[in-house]
């Protein structure tokens, strides 16, 4: 019963990478949805509107990589995976956004997961991840991906070992796989009844 519950829930779902101009409105849509505390999470501390806008402007120019988790056509989580020049210590940085209508499907599971597998795909061998102290789901997200996490001015850094990974770990998730099959099973049933319907005469031109 769970898993069909979870299947259902992300039947009309996916994850893909953005493309970093054309679907610039998607990525800022999303942050901007994000609830006050979600924002100060994301952000560690509370940024306007206009900060957000112009964050999401800088992802889309700077070579930042994000993958996103799309509901209904619109990106409900975000994982960011931000080029390695741009960190003081030479190493990428990671970043997360779930908006609150998504959490407890495993959607940041997904996100990090497929956000691992990018970045050994660009030949990166470890990752770095800086959350708010108060961001528990965030470091747990961490702990559970074996991020080694250290506190210092109200905030948690550590990284992530990307060599420990194996393919094997990276593979989709029952939920992922679920999801897709759900999703298979939507549309095989959307298109049996339209063959239907044409059959009996229905939708015909007049």
């Amino acid at each position: 019963m769970y898993l069909t519950v979870i299947a259902a829930a992300l039947a009309n779902s996916s994850v893909r990478t953005l493309s970093q101009q054309e679907e610039l409105p998607l990525l800022r849509d999303h942050l901007l949805r994000l609830d006050r505390n979600s924002r100060h999470d994301r952000f560690h501390g509370f940024m306007d509107d206009g900060f957000v806008e112009r964050y999401a402007e800088k992802c889309a120019n700077d070579g930042t990589t994000i993958i996103a988790f799309f509901e209904n056509g619109e990106v409900r989580g975000a994982a960011e995976l931000h080029p390695p020049d741009q960190s003081p210590d030479s190493l990428p940085e990671i970043a997360f956004s779930v908006e609150a209508s998504v959490r407890r499907r495993g959607v940041g599971s997904i996100l990090f997961r497929r956000l691992i597998a990018e970045a050994r795909a660009k030949g990166y061998k470890s990752l770095r991840i800086t959350t708010g102290s108060q961001n528990e789901a965030m470091r747990a997200l961490a702990n559970k991906f074996d991020a080694h996490l250290t506190f210092r001015y109200g905030e948690s850094t550590g990284t992530i070992d990307l060599t420990r990974y194996h393919e094997a770990e990276l593979a989709p998730t029952w939920a992922e796989n679920a999801g897709n099959a759900a999703r298979a099973v939507a549309n095989f049933n959307r298109a049996y009844w339209r063959m239907l319907l044409r059959m009996s005469g229905w939708g015909r031109a007049a």
